[in-house]
C-alpha cells in the first residue's frame, strides 16, 4: 500500500452558512477534498487528522468542479470542537 497522507486528501474545510448550520444541527463538517479520493479514504483521513470516529461520508461534485465531503461524526464527538480547532467558529 502507498504512503497514506491525509493532507493530500483533505484540502480545506468549507466555511459557508450552510456548512456552519450542519455543524450545529447534524454534527457534520464539510471539507473540500481531492477529486480522486474515495469515501473510505476521506473517513480515514478525517479520523487520523482530528482523532475522531467518522459515522458517514457523503460526497458530491459542485458546479465549480470541487469535490465536497459531508463528514458525519459519531455521537461521542462534536463537530463544533473540530470547527473551533480549525478556527471556523
Amino acid at each position: 500500500m502507498y504512503n497514506f497522507d491525509p493532507f493530500k486528501i483533505i484540502k480545506y474545510p468549507l466555511l459557508t452558512e450552510k456548512a456552519v448550520g450542519l455543524i450545529e444541527t447534524q454534527n457534520k463538517i464539510v471539507f473540500i477534498v481531492d477529486r480522486s479520493a474515495t469515501k473510505k479514504q476521506i473517513a480515514k483521513a478525517v479520523e487520523k487528522l482530528f482523532e475522531v470516529k467518522v459515522e458517514e461520508v457523503r460526497t458530491l461534485i459542485d458546479r465549480k468542479g470541487r469535490k465536497k465531503a459531508y463528514v458525519k461524526l459519531s455521537k461521542e464527538y462534536k463537530a463544533s470542537d473540530i470547527a473551533t480547532r480549525l478556527g471556523m467558529i
